[in-house]
């Protein structure tokens, strides 16, 4: 018996114009409707119009219909009539090409794709709904629309692997690819593609092994630490996750983390982000104490949720600098692993083993043999190099900045002034540390963004940037020499039992207050006038507050962190804490108990046994 059932092609979503064969006859669905024709998409990405004059029925939107493809032409679209057959079988199509990949969009402008990818971030607009679409080649956006402010494909959460269609278009000078269609992949398919874009990401993500820029032993045996650090920051910039930078506010702090946030938004850009994606993924924030406080790590919280609803941002990666290595960090710790928010340190304060239980990598030069001298700044400086060695020339100088400005006298210091002394000798160096000292004081706990890299020299402006210095300096010494002019009469002086100098002054009431130079710096000021006075003898300084105390030493073996144990564990209801270096740091304290401890801390100073300093 002869069969005239007439043959309907319905296409997989995996197919594409070059699978549509003239004369065929296939089934589409009704997009919408013009004065000239209907709208019809032939799969999830591929659309079509019936003209009017070959609209033989009546539809509505989303029902189905058959076509005949009357021509396919040279710029891709497609002329169709439709077709009512009295019998017909349908055939399903399915085509098997190799998956378009990010990276190649920008050859395909214009043309329908189909891509599987992870998504990284919703963000809802007055518009479309914005999809950040992760593959194993890289990031690109994609844009939803249903209504004006509607969500677009509300099934797909944060994290989905999806197979995606849709027409790549350029928008603001950027790719951005239509979506057509959306929808999650199979449990079989996610495995396949999970591991196929986290394995491409972690390799993406490895830093190079490239050699730093002096020789150091402490450096090379920190490498496979900070290789780990600068892993974790490359694989949240490739998976569109936000990185929250803390650090110290002193120029010590501020070079290691401006080199990081130098390499951090130039990586974001060259992997096709803009200003925007940049604002979204960085931020850094200065940190008063050399320690994550919980007023700290409450606003950085409060950043992430409200970003996590705004913009469907993930919960970011913290990276800590010129701080987090001691367990004065844990209680803030513990509230960010309660949100399984990854945090990774490079500090070089002395550690607490304590708190690696809440690190995904830490890096400190304690933990290698070394000390303090080798400063943070010249760790992030070398680590922003292993993100992204291009921002070398930028950030060149930092180290020696940082190595003077935090008074190192590692052989580290001397290596990375003689690595930039054909540019800026030491005195400019030390002049570069002073003006950031002075300009963080009075920007507060803001970045100063700008300012900042005027100060460092790396906003292409050597004029601006000597004027600025120059200014910031006279007004930081100025201040300082009032200061000094105001405290040096009210210093007391006693020798301990240990034949070390001690002395000591009220920073509260004998020097002036809510200016340059703030009380540490105040104290530290001091310790080194009377260290020039009293040459070849111990000294230690301590700049006395109602419920503090900030510690500044030379030539007394002294372990800070230590005698901050002690002191919590003796006084009972002293409410000590704090910390530092072992030999420069701070102690808080309830003000009631001011006298006990300062009595009990000049006790502990004496049992310490004293350098030979001739």
């Amino acid at each position: 018996m002869e069969n005239n059932k007439v043959t309907v092609y319905r296409l997989g979503s995996g197919c594409e114009l070059e699978d549509i064969r003239a004369g065929n006859i296939y089934e589409v669905r009704v997009q919408g409707f013009a004065k000239f024709g209907t709208f019809v998409y032939l799969n999830n990405s591929i659309k079509g119009l019936v003209h009017v004059s070959n609209v033989k029925t009546e539809h509505n939107e989303g029902e189905f219909l058959f076509v005949r493809v009357k021509n396919i032409r040279d710029n891709g679209n497609i002329d169709l009539e439709e077709v009512v057959p009295e019998e017909y079988e349908i055939e399903a199509v399915n085509c098997f090409h190799s998956q378009t990949k990010l990276k190649d969009l920008k050859k395909k402008v214009g043309r329908n794709v189909t891509l599987e990818v992870e998504i990284a971030q919703i963000k809802q607009t007055s518009g479309p709904t914005i999809f950040t679409l992760v593959d194993d080649s890289g990031t690109e956006s994609g844009a939803g629309f249903v209504e004006a402010g509607k969500r677009a494909y509300p099934d797909i959460e944060l994290g989905d692997f999806v197979r995606v269609s849709g027409e790549v278009m350029m928008r603001n000078g950027q790719i951005q690819l239509e979506i057509s269609d959306m929808s999650a992949l199979s449990d079989d398919e996610i495995l396949s593609v999970k591991k196929r874009i986290q394995d491409a990401i972690d390799e993406r993500a490895r830093p190079d092994d490239i050699p730093f820029m002096i020789e150091s032993e402490i450096l090379e045996k920190l490498k496979p630490d900070m290789q780990k650090v600068a892993y974790y920051i490359r694989k949240a910039i490739f998976t569109n996750q936000t990185i929250i930078l803390r650090h110290h506010a002193d120029a010590d702090g501020i070079a290691a983390a401006v080199s990081v946030e130098r390499a951090v938004t130039m990586l974001i850009k060259d992997n096709g982000g803009d200003l925007d994606s940049e604002a979204h993924l960085f931020k850094r924030a200065p940190s008063k104490a050399p320690f994550y406080e919980i007023e700290d790590v409450t606003r950085d919280l409060d950043y992430a949720l409200k970003d996590n609803v705004k913009y469907g941002q993930k919960f970011p990666l913290i990276v800590m600098m010129d701080n987090g290595s001691t367990e004065e960090d844990e209680p803030s710790y513990r509230m960010a692993k309660v949100y399984d928010i990854p945090i990774v340190v490079v500090d070089h304060h002395h550690p607490d083993e304590s708190t690696d239980r809440f690190l995904e990598a830490h890096v400190n030069p304690y933990l290698v043999g070394g000390d303090f001298g080798v400063t943070a700044g010249m760790l992030g400086a070398e680590l922003a190099r292993m993100i992204y060695p291009p921002v070398e020339s930028d950030i060149r100088h930092f180290p020696a900045v940082a190595g003077v400005g935090d008074r190192s006298e590692a052989p580290e210091r001397q290596k990375y002034l003689d690595l930039v002394a054909d540019s800026y000798s030491e005195e400019e160096c030390k002049n570069i540390a002073l003006a950031l000292d002075y300009e963080q004081f009075w920007l507060r706990f803001n970045d100063g963004r700008e300012i900042v890299k005027d100060i460092l020299d790396v906003n292409n402006n050597s004029d601006r940037h000597k004027k600025l210095v120059s200014l910031l300096v006279q007004e930081a010494n100025l201040a300082i020499d009032e200061q000094l002019k105001t405290s040096m009469p009210h210093v007391e002086e006693k020798v301990l039992v240990n034949s070390a100098n001690l002395f000591m002054i009220d920073v509260e009431i004998y020097a002036h207050r809510f200016t340059f130079p703030p009380p540490g710096k105040t104290s530290g000021e001091i310790h080194d006038v009377l260290c020039k006075r009293n040459v070849g003898k111990p000294v230690v300084t301590l700049g006395v507050g109602p419920d503090f105390v900030v510690i500044r030493s030379r030539g007394v073996k002294m372990n800070i962190p230590q005698m901050v144990r002690e002191l919590r564990d003796e006084i009972v209801g002293g409410g000590v804490n704090g910390g530092g270096h072992l030999v420069v740091g701070s102690i808080k304290f309830v003000e009631g108990m001011k006298e006990v401890v300062i009595s009990k801390l000049i006790e502990k100073i004496g049992e310490f046994g004293v350098e030979d300093l001739i």
